[in-house]
């Protein structure tokens, strides 16, 4: 997908990969954005149910963790496959495909009454979520052209929606003493949702036999001198964002002395800035360079996190933590607008979906490293390399292309 002009009304009433009208394209960016909003529900969901998980089914800590760990791990290695299959097929018929194969993953999960059952749930719901995203930002981009950054920022915002519901969902369940009533409304949303996107977007559905040519996508993402820049730079980026999310609540409150409710509203706002922040930086992108935009976003989260390490005072640690999200949150929706920019239409779901693999896999790492230099030294000394991750992530952003 080049970078040339705007999409014409016809490209936008009929594309390569089906036949969404263009008075369609907000509709469908609500449909498919809403079915993204729906998995950061469900898999976000499970943290927070562990302690009842691992009571009801009398499981270990480390059996319900490795159980998360399948699940992510499985969502990470969907992203090639499932942006591979919608270039063959078409974009609806994965994005309806993955709900549905979501809605059976929690159908085993209720049903589970021992650790395998536990298992093989989670994995189902990792996997089948794990091919929606690529396909979502792939379609997304077919439709928004020059615009997408700002379409890409409304569809990741609704991750942080849906991880705001998250939080009081799993309250909820937890409040009657059944966790297993958090998965009805997230199996509703996903019907509902996977329902609108049938309706909503004309494409056909098609099934055919697929071939995954791993090692000539791997060329074309993989090998480019600008291209592994940008995959090294989101890997920094995907560290640090899994290492201080998953441990900045422990962080505020072991090495700060905030309270556990004042570190759970320090968290919850990271996903409230997410929701205004993303669509604002995909918008400024689209105006003003979306290289520029990343690394200035990438810049003002390395600022955060200096601003963390300083802080003392409850308001002054509040402020950090917002600046530090205002940046964080930001990076996505123009960096990978311009990844997307980049990739051929024939395999740009293969290979944004490779892209988001390698990324997020590696990116996972970042929880590890946290926990392990804080058990060696301490959070402070962790967060402090997560400052040289972002700079370093935006220095390669700015190697990547002089702009």
């Amino acid at each position: 997908m080049g970078d040339g002009d705007p999409p014409s009304s016809d490209s936008l009433e009929s594309d390569g990969t089906g036949n969404v009208r263009s008075e369609n394209r907000t509709r469908v960016l609500a449909a498919v954005s809403g079915g993204f909003g729906t998995i950061a529900v469900g898999l976000l969901v499970m943290a927070p149910l562990l302690p009842a998980i691992i009571a009801d089914l009398e499981i270990s800590p480390f059996q319900a963790g490795l159980g998360l760990s399948v699940m992510w791990g499985l969502n990470a290695l969907g992203q090639y496959p499932g942006g591979r299959v919608s270039d063959v097929t078409g974009r609806k018929t994965v994005l309806v495909f993955g709900l549905a194969g979501f809605v059976a993953g929690f159908a085993i999960v209720t049903a589970s009454t021992t650790f395998v059952g536990y298992l093989i749930g989670v994995g189902v719901l990792g996997l089948c979520s794990g091919t929606y995203p690529a396909t979502g930002y792939t379609l997304l981009s077919e439709l928004y052209g020059e615009r997408q950054g700002r379409a890409f920022g409304i569809y990741t915002a609704f991750w942080d929606i849906g991880g705001g519901l998250s939080a009081g969902l799993a309250a909820a369940a937890l409040a009657t003493g059944e966790w297993r009533l958090a998965f009805p409304p997230v199996i509703v949303l996903a019907v509902a949702t996977s329902f609108l996107i049938h309706t909503w977007n004309d494409e056909p559905y098609a099934l055919s036999r697929v071939g995954f040519d791993v090692r000539e996508t791997l060329e074309r993402v993989v090998f480019g001198r600008e291209s592994q820049r940008l995959i090294l730079a989101f890997c920094l980026f995907f560290l640090t964002w899994q290492g201080a999310v998953s441990f900045l609540p422990t962080f505020l409150q072991s090495e700060k002395g905030l309270s556990a409710g004042l570190a759970a509203t320090a968290f919850a706002s990271l996903f409230l800035v997410g929701i205004v922040m993303k669509p604002i930086s995909g918008n400024l992108g689209d105006r003003f360079g979306r290289l520029r935009t990343a690394v200035c976003a990438l810049t003002i989260g390395a600022a955060g996190l200096v601003a963390l390490g300083f802080a003392q005072s409850t308001w002054t640690l509040l402020g950090a933590v917002v600046l530090f999200a205002i940046g964080l949150m930001s990076v996505t929706p123009p960096l990978l607008a311009h990844v997307m920019s980049t990739l051929p239409d024939s395999s740009a779901g293969a290979d944004v979906g490779s892209f988001r693999t390698i990324y997020m896999g590696i990116g996972s790492l970042g929880p590890a490293y946290v926990g392990f230099i804080a058990e060696l030294s301490t959070y402070g000394v962790a967060f402090g390399g997560l400052i040289v991750s972002l700079l370093a992530s935006a220095t390669l952003v700015v190697s990547a292309r002089r702009f």
